[in-house]
């Protein structure tokens, strides 16, 4: 069992949290049963599991005072495993999700989330967005980061056609055959304009009087589903 907090197992665990450490290392973490199952159900292999002892789990038990200290998490965790950061996946049908400058790990995160269970998609990751394996986005896709294997891409290698999602003048969402690239830009300056232009489309999500906007998470799954729409009904054909 391990009792020190100087274990080299804990050490690199809290080295993680950083993302120039995971660069390096080609390593992430997650933190709790959920993600350690999904990673297990998507085929991933944890480089090693570390688990609170006394909890039952499988894993190398370590004194829970010190794995709740190694845990992000306010309430602490009974499981923390390691895991090679996945080989990502090309940008490619049927739809692929371009995110540029999209900084928020959380939306980042959830995006992910809505990509997989929506369209089973890819994930293309342009300038300025997070780490898809920092322990918030880890946590807010749910697990999804092992399916959808984000990658760090051009708009150029996205596949055509695009849509641009915009906040106004473009065209309601309407279901979309793919392949397709569904773009979205950060929630207050959204996609550069020149980006616009080079989209095949753009969309625009009808609000109520009065409102602004939408986080820009809720709008990719809203417009996910028009996109998941068409290919249902195409299946259904």
């Amino acid at each position: 069992m391990i009792t020190s907090k100087d274990n080299e197992k804990l050490k690199l665990v809290r080295a993680l949290g950083q993302r120039k450490h995971r660069e390096r290392e080609r390593l992430f973490v997650t933190e709790g049963e959920d993600l350690l199952e999904a990673g297990l159900a998507a085929g991933a292999r944890p480089q090693f599991v570390l688990v609170a002892a006394g909890s039952g789990l499988d894993g190398e038990e370590v004194e829970p005072e010190l794995l709740a200290r190694a845990s992000t998490l306010g309430s602490g965790t009974r499981v923390i495993a390691v895991w090679p950061i996945p080989e990502p996946r090309a940008p490619a049908g049927p739809a692929c999700v371009y995110l540029h400058g999209v900084g928020d790990p959380g939306n980042v995160g959830t995006i992910a989330r809505s990509a997989d269970a929506l369209v089973g998609g890819t994930l293309a990751l342009g300038p300025g967005c997070a780490d898809p394996y920092g322990p918030k986005a880890v946590r807010a896709s749910m697990g999804s980061v092992f399916a959808v294997r984000p990658v760090r891409a051009d708009f150029d290698e996205t596949p055509a056609p695009r849509v641009a999602l915009v906040a106004r003048g473009g065209d309601r969402p309407a279901p979309l055959e793919p392949p397709v690239t569904l773009c979205l830009g950060a929630e207050r300056e959204g996609l550069p304009a020149e980006l616009v232009e080079r989209c095949d489309a753009r969309w625009t999500i009808p609000l109520r009087a009065g409102v602004d906007s939408l986080n820009v998470s809720a709008a990719a799954a809203i417009a996910l589903e028009r996109i998941n729409s068409a290919t249902a009904e195409r299946g259904d054909e």
